[in-house]
């Protein structure tokens, strides 16, 4: 399985924060925001990144993760020249995915909880089909919504609906078989004019191949668009590091864990970022594993 970060967009609700420099390298409390989409593909075992964004950005994101090697990864990079849509992702990335199965997670989101290397584990393992995740919101009307019925099933998947018939919200988080490089490309444009990932989810759900998984309470999801979200956002990842010790998305530790460096390697990096307290944690769980 390979992974896909969609990082494009003007970053308008922003303004003027995001003038002059991309939504997803904006500091999240310690880390640039595009660090933790990033750690749930490298949660979910996957090495393989493609990172699309506008053409002004690239560099930028060049310049923090280079070819992904200090973090065990395979990192490459597309352009999405206007944005179009979520569902343009696997046009763009036809040719990254090649034969493989995908997830998808948005540049903007956070994921957190105890049970999510399990439910992610559960959606890689399905042999075909897509999964979806959902979270219940108070105001699903800003969102794609899925109804379920007793037992977990999809029934109904609307984009942002005046009425919604469930508080589950469609989160920015996707892993589809490979057939959604083909479903995407078949898609036609919403009145919009974009690509609709819910448009994609509900091929899935005719063909009966759309999996749900609920993260219910213990899991925290956050869309960093608004600045009110942002500090949100900030005041989140510090209360869990401050209070608990550990790192949210601190990639070189998930890699450590995963396998994709060594403990050589996690020193090096904490190292060279001694002067920080991140870098210093980084130590720390090195020191741990000697």
């Amino acid at each position: 399985m390979k992974g896909i970060v969609l990082a494009g967009g003007s970053g308008s609700r922003l303004h003027p924060a995001t003038l002059a420099v991309n939504k997803q390298l904006v500091p999240v409390y310690d880390k640039p925001m595009i660090y933790y989409p990033v750690s749930v593909l490298m949660q979910a075992g996957i090495r393989e990144i493609l990172i699309i964004s506008t053409p002004d950005y690239l560099d930028n994101y060049l310049a923090v993760f280079g070819d992904g090697a200090g973090f065990g990864l395979k990192m490459s990079y597309a352009v999405q020249p206007r944005p179009e849509g979520l569902a343009q992702a696997f046009i763009i990335g036809r040719d990254f995915i090649g034969d493989d199965d995908v997830a998808l997670v948005l540049g903007d989101n956070i994921f957190f909880g105890a049970g999510l290397n399990d439910m992610l584990a559960r959606a890689r393992s399905r042999q075909s089909g897509a999964t979806i995740f959902a979270y219940a919101v108070d105001d699903p009307e800003r969102y794609g919504v899925v109804t379920l019925d007793a037992a977990g099933r999809p029934l109904h998947i609307v984009e942002k609906p005046s009425r919604p018939q469930s508080r589950w919200a469609v989160t920015g988080l996707y892993v589809y078989d490979n057939r959604v490089v083909d479903i995407a490309a078949g898609i036609k444009p919403s009145a919009r004019g974009e690509l609709e990932i819910t448009d994609v989810n509900e091929v899935y759900l005719r063909r009966g191949e759309l999996h749900v998984e609920c993260m219910s309470r213990g899991y925290t999801w956050l869309d960093m668009g608004t600045h009110d979200s942002l500090l949100e956002a900030g005041e989140f990842v510090r209360t869990i590091q401050k209070r608990q010790g550990q790192l949210v998305a601190g990639l070189e530790e998930i890699a450590f864990q995963q396998g994709f460096i060594t403990l050589a390697q996690l020193q090096e990096r904490g190292i060279a970022l001694d002067k920080t307290d991140y870098g210093r944690k980084l130590l720390a769980i090195a020191a741990e594993h000697a």
